[in-house]
């Protein structure tokens, strides 16, 4: 899970790189390891500027260095979630990744994980290509530089800035997962996998006169700005082109039949103002919570959460059940997401001063506290004991997404079932773990039907979600 973000200008626009950094912080709960942002003045094949570093976006790209960005007509950004990859610290494993290919200069962002890497890394050595990283990305990048080479020849006399055919036959060459962003020097262009697994969409930033200043793609529509519309969201299998003359899509590859989207998505990684799907993902998560309630039977007497992404389901939960809804724990906001740290030893020490208890709110209290989901189990253990610390009588989990078992291969840090506690455990087991008086977990049916729901009211979406992490039923073959 990485968040992309690209921007190209639709005539002058004096502010495209705050833009595009702004752009770029408001996807940052998709990944804190490092951000980057490239750009093209539109007119130069063979030169880009760049911006990258490891740290939040605030961190890297700053007043001091974002003046770099001026005059650019283009820029594409990254933030980074390392799934795939080894050395992960080095900065050239930070992206937008940038080739010099045969017609100029090649930026790519990609969000999603090959889950046939180890494959296709070995074709591209065997060619003769060398690779400055292991990961998935730079292998995509060097694989669209060498579609690039093949066709080079009959590209004369014809748009030089235009790689749509190569990047189809780069498309036709990989397997899930990937969302991309791949600009040359006049444009850049969005690109989703046939199975639809990561989201992406597509925007148009209105000027004051009702004209469009710029046109955007982005990982969610979170990160467009106040004054722009949502167009669309990228088809499966689709390539859309964005340039200075407008937006249109170029290529469609055939969707994958069932789709095959992130389902936790909606759980977890989204922000509860993105639209999936054509629904809030803030109402999916409501609907989670009442879906929640109606298969359980506990008495309580309050509805806590775990802030921030539960809110929804505990708003939903409380709904449906009746029972009140209480705030009972205080988020520390300047402290980064615990699920998303690279190891267990960042994650321990963000849990120890991430959460504060409202211990008038819970004192002799029977809580249910209801989070989006349980990973590990490190956390909610830690929780459930500041709860009970502070006076609680009953502590009731209640997760709003079935339990995690299966390890995910298309851009989930979870690289092995030992790391899962429900792999690992039972439910009696995780409540012992936990500390908790009961658990309860939302079911697999629960879950996708509550997704679903909203988007059987459109006519724009096929239903269909990757559930392999819950059930370990995975839309392709994975060779270990």
């Amino acid at each position: 899970m990485c968040g992309i973000f690209g921007i190209v200008a639709a005539g002058k626009c004096d502010n495209l790189n705050i833009l595009a950094a702004n752009g770029l912080a408001s996807l940052q709960h998709r990944g804190t390891e490092s951000s980057g942002l490239v750009g093209s003045d539109g007119v130069t094949r063979d030169h880009v500027e760049i911006i990258k570093g490891h740290g939040l976006v605030r961190d890297v790209i700053t007043e001091d260095n974002i003046s770099k960005m001026d005059g650019q007509s283009i820029i594409i950004g990254h933030n980074r979630y390392s799934t795939a990859g080894k050395k992960k610290s080095g900065i050239n494993c930070v992206q937008p990744f940038v080739v010099y290919t045969a017609m100029g200069t090649v930026a790519i962002a990609h969000n999603g994980e090959l889950v046939d890497a180890k494959q296709k890394r070995t074709e591209v050595l065997h060619e003769g290509v060398g690779l400055s990283t292991d990961t998935d990305s730079e292998l995509i990048a060097q694989m669209i530089a060498k579609a690039i080479a093949l066709n080079v020849k009959c590209k004369y006399g014809q748009d030089i800035g235009d790689i749509t055919r190569e990047l189809a036959v780069t498309m036709s060459a990989l397997n899930m997962s990937y969302s991309l962003l791949v600009m040359t020097f006049d444009r850049f262009y969005a690109i989703r996998d046939p199975f639809g697994n990561r989201p992406l969409c597509v925007g148009t930033v209105i000027s004051k006169d009702g004209s469009p200043q710029a046109y955007i793609a982005s990982s969610e529509s979170c990160a467009l700005p106040a004054n722009a519309k949502l167009d669309f969201e990228v088809r499966p299998g689709e390539i859309v082109e964005l340039s200075s003359d407008g937006i249109k899509s170029v290529w469609q590859m055939k969707p994958n039949t069932p789709l095959a989207m992130c389902i936790f998505e909606y759980v977890y990684f989204a922000r509860n103002d993105s639209e999936i799907e054509g629904q809030q993902v803030q109402t999916v998560r409501e609907e989670c919570g009442k879906t929640m309630a109606l298969e359980d039977d506990i008495e309580a007497d309050i509805v806590g959460n775990v802030p921030d992404s539960s809110l929804s389901a505990a708003i939903g939960y409380a709904s449906q059940s009746g029972i009140t809804y209480e705030p009972v724990l205080h988020r520390n906001s300047y402290v980064g997401r615990s699920f998303i740290q690279p190891n267990d030893e960042m994650r321990q020490n963000a849990i120890k001063i991430k959460f504060g208890v409202l211990k008038k709110k819970v004192q002799n209290q029977r809580i249910v506290l209801v989070d989006d989901s349980i990973v590990r189990g490190n956390t909610m253990r830690t929780l459930v004991k500041m709860l009970r610390d502070a006076g609680a009588k009953e502590v009731h989990l209640r997760i709003a997404s079935p339990p995690v078992k299966f390890p995910c291969f298309m851009g989930i840090n979870i690289p092995t079932s030992q790391e899962l506690i429900a792999a690992q455990k039972s439910i009696p087991e995780i409540c012992e773990y936990v500390g908790a008086d009961s658990v309860r977990y939302l079911s697999v049916d629960g879950l996708v039907s509550s997704v679903q729901k909203g988007i059987e009211r459109t006519t724009n979406f096929s239903p269909g979600h990757c559930t392999a992490c819950l059930t370990g039923k995975y839309p392709v073959p994975i060779n270990m």
